[in-house]
């Protein structure tokens, strides 16, 4: 496999392009006309991937939300006099000195709490296990309470980077009010009226300190670590039966009552000669938000180790119609960027009845990850399991593949001569040239005479599948229109 370095951003100033490679294409952006400042940042913006991920904590009504606004810009997280506005996490985006960050407004956090209180807790601590540094908001007017004490201890286990800010200082009375916050331990207080904006410039370029230049990836290991590998899907589809068959041993309890395991498993299993990072996860039952208890906390568990794995191993039982739930399940896996493999488990059932049904079910219900290898299993007898390991193999080779921006124009020169963009409104959009800028997954911009609609990008990235295989993995396009020629050809 390809080494496990940043090869998606952190290799060049340039995404994935080599120094002649990106002169080369930017010669060629200068002759049609583009601003090449907008084409750098497009590149940028695409081989870095995921923008860094700041979230910001604190206990229930210190102020977060006005914060958030204050650092979007504008009034889009809901404010309320009154404790436990928000309750999900919410994600915007923001921009301070010229880099561009997601900020996630959080529930307060609370200990002991129970309910939906509780469910308010799980989403902070998930933000801040997902977030590459956090803002801990208290309210200097209050001081340090037992729950904030409570956060920083949190926040301690999570060996983030954070920013204190000691909300509501008005004035020069305030300041020392948040000269006490230093006996958190988490370092410097920066004194921040939210509501007037006061201090929140200093906070900022606290922020962008402690935020990385492009976030780090959140799965593998150290250089030549273990591939990981994420088992996700429906309770009682056979995840931990799957997990013990591959391993040759009971790892994992198993039980016909659904739910059983409740935490993420992580196993070193060798396999082909090679060592795998099996993690096997709880069920996911419905969407976050219908959730309850136990089962909340699982799902916010599962999601977490998604984010952390390379591939998702998707279950699903051959012998029950293709789900809603199976369809959102994919669905996570695919918007979390992860290569992606599907198991059809307890295929050993199956009488030739329901098999022809669930072939037209695959058909219908999963058209849109036609692209994902499929391995049809048996987790209690074995059947097919030689085949996992392959499938999974395919599935990282491809989200690890670039290819070069010479041999990808010459590809997209064919497609715009041979099938171009139907005209619209008098004018004819095409595609004039583009790249691959990252990958893990593969990530290309495309720059174009004008908009492509989203039928057209759906035929490129068919036609791109077909022609350069990217079996078992996500593909991002993204498209950049230029606005006026700079010059004539």
């Amino acid at each position: 496999m390809n080494d496990q370095i940043h090869s998606d951003g952190s290799d060049h100033e340039h995404g994935a392009l080599g120094d002649a490679e990106y002169a080369e294409f930017m010669e060629l952006a200068a002759e049609e006309g583009f601003d090449l400042e907008e084409v750098e940042g497009a590149i940028d913006e695409a081989g870095h991937g995921p923008l860094p991920v700041l979230a910001v904590v604190g206990r229930p009504n210190v102020g977060k939300s006005t914060l958030v606004n204050r650092i979007i810009g504008r009034r889009e997280a809901v404010v309320e006099d009154k404790p436990g506005v928000t309750r999900d996490r919410v994600t915007y985006e923001a921009e301070w000195a010229g880099r561009r960050f997601k900020v996630v407004d959080t529930g307060g956090w609370e200990q002991d709490v129970l309910g939906i209180d509780a469910s308010v807790a799980a989403q902070a601590e998930y933000a801040i296990e997902a977030s590459d540094a956090v803002v801990f908001v208290v309210d200097s007017t209050v001081g340090a309470t037992d729950t904030d004490e409570a956060v920083v201890k949190l926040l301690r286990r999570a060996k983030k980077p954070v920013v204190l800010c000691a909300n509501k200082v008005d004035g020069q009375s305030g300041e020392a009010d948040a000269t006490a916050l230093w006996s958190l331990g988490l370092g410097e207080p920066h004194p921040v009226s939210s509501l007037h904006g006061r201090g929140t410039g200093d906070l900022l370029d606290a922020v962008l300190e402690a935020l990385p230049e492009a976030p780090a990836q959140r799965f593998g290991t150290a250089i030549g670590g273990p591939r990981r590998i994420a088992l996700i899907g429906r309770p009682n589809v056979g995840k931990s039966s799957l997990l013990n068959k591959v391993a040759n041993e009971d790892r994992v309890v198993v039980n016909e009552l659904a739910g059983t395991t409740r935490d993420p498993v992580d196993e070193l299993i060798e396999l082909g000669g090679i060592t795998w990072k099996f993690i096997d996860t709880a069920g996911i039952r419905r969407r976050v938000h219908l959730q309850e208890g136990a089962d909340y906390y699982a799902s916010l568990r599962t999601a977490a180790a998604v984010e952390k794995a390379e591939v998702a191993v998707v279950l699903i039982d051959a012998g029950e119609s293709i789900s809603v739930q199976d369809q959102r399940i994919i669905t996570m896996a695919v918007e979390a960027g992860r290569a992606l493999v599907i198991a059809y488990n307890k295929w050993d059932k199956l009488d030739e009845e329901r098999r022809y049904y669930l072939e037209r079910e695959i058909e219908t219900e999963l058209a849109q990850i036609a692209w994902a290898p499929r391995v049809n299993v048996s987790a209690v007898t074995g059947r097919h399991m030689e085949k996992l390991v392959p499938a999974i193999e395919t599935a990282l080779a491809s989200w690890e593949t670039r290819v070069p921006t010479g041999r990808l124009n010459a590809f997209l020169g064919e497609i715009v001569a041979s099938h171009p963009h139907p005209v619209r409104g008098g004018k004819q959009p095409r595609i004039l040239f583009g790249t691959q800028a990252g990958t893990k997954p593969p990530r290309f911009v495309l720059f174009a005479s004008g908009f492509l609609e989203h039928g057209y990008r759906r035929f490129v990235e068919r036609r791109l599948r077909e022609e350069f295989g990217f079996e078992g993995t996500p593909i991002h396009i993204s498209v950049r229109v230029r606005e006026k020629r700079g010059r004539n050809k």
